[in-house]
């Protein structure tokens, strides 16, 4: 169960990586590299985070661990709120951001993060029946 957790956890990092490289060359190509800037930081505050919380999602595993899973994702989930919550508190101290962009940045590999999810589980199990 872990490994499958962590194997979806990879690949739905790698769809994120890949649309948001896509999506700030469009912002290089059609506007300035400061828009694209933006939006790149909006997406690391929102993958950092979850590739936190993925460690300690799926450090362990087991019916005899089942103590130590509960507690391990509850550390993950804190620490990725106070990571998220710092990082755009830093991010607006920044002088050149263009906050508006960020938070498309944030929503959209937000909304990867789970369309990918979904579809990469639904492919497993029809691959798998």
């Amino acid at each position: 169960m872990v490994g499958k957790g962590k194997i979806l956890a990879k690949r739905t990092l790698q769809i994120q990586l890949t649309v948001t490289v896509f999506l700030s060359l469009l912002f290089l190509m059609f506007s300035n590299a400061q828009l694209s800037m933006s939006f790149v930081l909006g997406a690391i505050i929102n993958m950092l985070p979850n590739q936190v919380f993925s460690f300690f999602a799926f450090r362990f595993a087991g019916a005899t661990k089942k103590h130590l899973v509960m507690k391990s994702f509850s550390q993950g989930s804190k620490i990725k709120l106070a990571l998220t919550i710092i990082l755009f508190v830093m991010a607006y101290q920044l002088p050149q951001l263009h906050a508006v962009t960020m938070l498309v940045g944030f929503a959209i590999t937000m909304a990867t993060h789970t369309i990918a999810i979904i579809w990469l589980s639904k492919r497993h199990s029809t691959i798998s029946n």
